[in-house]
């Protein structure tokens, strides 16, 4: 890491009119970056990848808005998302189709640190629709915060916060039928047996 000791936000607001600053973000957040990428094309295709972001990001500079948090990292994956979507769609288009493929299960083996919830997890994800599955990944796999998660997306920080929730739900859903027992239930009263 270089020794650049100025937040994210100050380099994104020098960006426009200093690009070398970009060397100094990809040195924080490459790594980052990568393993999302890896996360959802593996690799070997995000090695490829991980270039078209920092270049998509060079030209997009000049429009480049800090979120609130200060971090550069929302901006970058949300330029991921787009990169992945055009990755997805010309060379393997597949996400709509087999959702499972685009994912690295081994990460999830090792986020998880328990095969046995290898199946269930798969069932629950892919029960979700691509951009709750999306956001869902973000706050979760990324640590994106939801604003954060938001900004990445393109959404509302509100709309982020209702889909996350929804998103949870169902997927607690699916990890409940994937085991044979019902969705989320809750405990009865008293007086409501008698």
């Amino acid at each position: 890491m270089t020794g650049d000791q100025r937040s994210d936000g100050e380099l994104l607001a020098r960006l426009p009119r200093q690009p070398e600053l970009m060397g100094t973000l990809y040195e924080r957040h490459a790594p980052a970056v990568f393993r999302y990428l890896a996360r959802r094309a593996g690799p070997a295709p995000a090695e490829d990848l991980l270039s078209e972001v920092f270049i998509a990001a060079l030209d997009a500079r000049k429009r480049v808005v800090a979120h609130r948090s200060g971090s550069a990292l929302p901006w970058l994956y949300g330029i991921a998302i787009n990169v992945l979507r055009h990755y997805f769609r010309h060379r393997q288009p597949i996400w709509a189709v087999e959702p499972n493929q685009v994912v690295d299960w081994d990460a999830v083996d090792a986020r998880l640190d328990a095969e046995a919830q290898r199946r269930q997890l798969r069932v629950a994800l892919c029960s979700l629709s691509e951009p709750d599955r999306e956001l869902l990944l973000l706050v979760a796999w990324e640590g994106l915060t939801s604003s954060e998660a938001a900004e990445a997306l393109g959404i509302s920080k509100v709309a982020a916060r209702s889909r996350l929730h929804r998103a949870r739900h169902r997927a607690l859903q699916a990890l409940h039928g994937s085991h044979g027992l019902t969705a989320v239930t809750t405990p009865v009263s008293r007086e409501e047996t008698s």
